[in-house]
């Protein structure tokens, strides 16, 4: 145990509670709106981290510095997939979304954007996004409740169990949640967004001088592999090399049907701010990923043949640990607690209000008040987190990168297509959004569990398949079904014509 590591931790868990009861004092007697979506007021800066601390969860500093230090090059076309993909959805996504849901009856969340973009009174949509929303969620936060478990077990050397380190990060992630709603998630994640950066910079370029310098001597015999710093993993391109840069690439397309991601977009306050959120959010993801795969290959160099698979994904704890001292490695590895509480409390505040909004207030109790949704909402976070953190503590559940893969692929699949489509393709319908979201959920998952492990073991990341059926899908569907009401299509037309300059 490092007493300075706790003292930096120990920091770190007093501040971001302080954020969560200053909104909370601060947004006392606000509406379903405010706890939900910030009163839709968001700054481009905030927005634009936020967005990316939510996206990059601890798998950006454990898993793939793991995957890249025990595997090579050939990993990092994830990270590839990965910044395409987030500057595709600033430049495609962001503006657009948030102008559509703004005209779309100021909607507040993916399912009842996508049901007021078709104006129907019938509830199937919005429920069948709610429940996936909550299932997806659900095993998404797992991920990130495992992590800090795994962190909080190593900075006290097992002075606190990793199970109880997962009920410790899941009560403070609650609590912020809980009391401050998307201003203090927004705002935490700001932050936790500003630390991973300056950890990912700071311990790769420190750890470079080490190695370099003449008194260094490697912890394990450094071994690289002849196929190790090749981008293709089986050293040539054949069958084996292609599935894994197809599914590294595949990892982009994520980012179109992340919902905590999406409601970052329709956040922003302004057009203005929303410029300033495209290139912040695009330049961050683009870092990040780029110093996680260098932390990778630094750790191979630093830790040879000491990596292996079952200490691979604490590549990044070791080398704070070796280069720096207490409160300073404290400090760093908090950088992957951030990570991980970054992601959790957005998915909570996404999946609750989901829940909220587009279960409880349309199919169970339609005329609650905003202050009883207020209620509902925060219960809804108390049991997705209780949820997360049973699946978390379950043997089976795989390691973090097999949580976060799994959800990512359900999300990107089932919403991915209809969002792109709901801005993009005027005849888009509400069968064809329906029928879309259902297929991609189902392929995702039969790939997962079915199809890629029995049938077709071929390696293919499940997003591939899932993707590409639900966007044929909301096709087909919407071409062989009535077309969209002159209600409907009159708006999607309208929308199309708003520019930066009409609305500014």
């Amino acid at each position: 145990m490092n007493v300075g590591e706790i003292i930096a931790f120990i920091a770190y868990f007093v501040i971001v509670l302080a954020v969560g009861v200053y909104f909370f004092l601060k947004s006392r007697g606000a509406g379903e709106k405010e706890y939900f979506l910030g009163g839709r007021n968001m700054g481009g800066l905030v927005a634009a981290l936020s967005a990316g601390a939510s996206d990059m969860s601890a798998w950006v500093l454990m898993g793939l510095p793991g995957a890249i230090c025990l595997l090579g090059m050939g990993q990092v076309w994830i990270s590839i997939g990965l910044i395409i993909g987030t500057i595709c959805a600033w430049i495609f996504v962001a503006p657009k979304l948030r102008r559509y849901a703004i005209k779309a009856n100021d909607s507040i969340t993916i399912p009842e954007y996508l049901s007021n973009r078709f104006k129907s009174k019938n509830n199937v949509l919005r429920i069948t996004c709610a429940v996936i929303f909550v299932i997806a969620y659900c095993i998404y936060a797992a991920s990130s409740i495992s992590a800090c478990g795994t962190l909080f077990q190593t900075v006290t050397g097992g002075a606190i169990t990793k199970t109880w380190g997962m009920i410790i990060a899941a009560v403070v992630i609650g609590v912020y949640t809980l009391l401050g709603g998307f201003n203090a998630v927004c705002w935490t994640d700001f932050f936790q967004g500003l630390l991973m950066l300056a950890a990912l910079m700071v311990l790769p370029i420190i750890a470079l001088f080490v190695i370099n310098s003449d008194k260094f001597v490697a912890i394990g015999q450094v071994v690289t592999p002849e196929n190790y710093m090749s981008l293709l993993s089986s050293g040539k391109f054949d069958g084996r090399s292609i599935i894994d840069i197809i599914s590294g690439l595949g990892w982009g397309l994520g980012y179109f049907g992340m919902p905590h991601i999406l409601v970052r977009y329709m956040s922003i306050k302004s057009e203005k701010e929303m410029r300033k959120s495209q290139i912040v959010g695009s330049v961050w993801t683009t870092v990040i990923c780029i110093m996680a795969s260098v932390v990778g290959l630094v750790a191979h160099k630093f830790f040879g043949s000491f990596i292996n698979g079952g200490n691979s994904e604490q590549v990044f704890i070791m080398l704070a640990r070796f280069i720096v001292p207490g409160v300073l490695s404290g400090i760093l590895i908090s950088a992957i607690m951030a990570a991980s509480m970054s992601t959790a409390d957005s998915q909570l505040l996404a999946s609750s209000s989901a829940f909220a909004s587009d279960i409880y207030k349309t199919a169970i109790k339609k005329n609650a008040s905003d202050k009883h949704l207020l209620m509902v909402g925060r219960i809804a976070v108390a049991v997705i987190l209780a949820v997360a953190l049973v699946i978390a503590l379950l043997p089976g559940s795989g390691g973090i990168m097999d949580l976060v893969s799994n959800a990512w692929a359900i999300f990107g699949s089932a919403f991915g297509p209809v969002i792109l489509l709901s801005l993009y393709f005027r005849k888009l319908n509400y069968a064809g959004a329906v029928s879309s979201i259902i297929s991609g959920f189902g392929v995702s998952v039969l790939w997962t569990y079915v199809i890629g492990k029995y049938l077709l073991p071929i390696g293919l990341y499940e997003i591939i398949p899932g993707f590409a059926v639900a966007f044929i899908v909301a096709i087909v569907v919407s071409l062989l079904t009535k077309q969209p009401s002159k209600e409907v299509l009159d708006e999607f037309d309208e929308v199309k014509t708003i520019t930066y300059k009409s609305e500014n």
